[in-house]
């Protein structure tokens, strides 16, 4: 195969011209030198296998100087196998750590949408209100927590009483939230340092009930 312009390399290597421009700015390509006199810059065949190595090593998660590094290797006669399958274990390492994360945001999930009433006006929305939370909690005092009972008038059934709950448990401070709808009340776990009942109260209004009462 001859040489071939930055344009014959790219169709060949399945990417885009700017692709190779910026592996090239990237250090991962050599930019050929420019030819005396006229003509665009000529592209030597090896070009096309190690853009596709790139290619395949970003597919499989590797990061661009992780791909560096692996090129590196590949150049040098002194490097061992051992070398490649140990970057390629600590790639696992990450990818076995980023399904454990995706596994808990997908639970988070299932549970939101589990409390959710499907239906009703946006402010009711336990999903919505889960991610209204605007500060961390703080420890509090000795680690002390104080629980406040809720009474709540507008609840229609237990999917009121989920959303509720859902709600609750997004506030920052709170430990704890169980609400029953024939009780009509709410029981609240709290750290008295990162909210307090009016913050509690305010919470559920928002979402379109009534606290009718709070007890310490």
């Amino acid at each position: 195969m001859e040489a071939m312009t930055i344009g014959a390399a790219a169709r060949q290597s399945g990417v885009g011209v700017e692709t190779i421009r910026f592996y090239e700015r990237r250090g991962l390509v050599a930019k050929p030198p420019k030819p005396f006199g006229a003509g665009p810059r000529r592209y030597a065949p090896e070009i096309v296998d190690r853009i596709r190595f790139i290619r395949q090593a970003q597919h499989l998660g590797f990061a661009l100087r992780e791909i560096q590094e692996l090129l590196s290797l590949q150049a040098d006669p002194a490097a061992d196998c051992s070398d490649v399958r140990g970057r390629a274990l600590v790639k696992i390492e990450e990818v076995d750590s980023r399904i454990a994360q995706l596994a808990d945001i997908r639970s988070a999930l299932v549970r939101l949408l589990a409390a959710c009433p499907g239906s009703g006006a946006l402010g009711a929305c336990s999903i919505l209100g889960a991610l209204r939370v605007s500060e961390p909690a703080k420890p509090g005092k000795g680690g002390v927590m104080k629980s406040a009972i809720v009474r709540i008038e507008g609840m229609h059934c237990e999917g009121c009483a989920k959303t509720i709950e859902a709600l609750l448990g997004a506030e920052a401070g709170v430990e704890r939230a169980a609400v029953s709808f024939e009780a009509r009340e709410a029981i609240v776990d709290f750290n008295p340092d990162a909210l307090d009942e009016r913050r509690i109260a305010a919470a559920i209004e928002r979402a379109g009930y009534k606290v009718l009462a709070t007890a310490k």
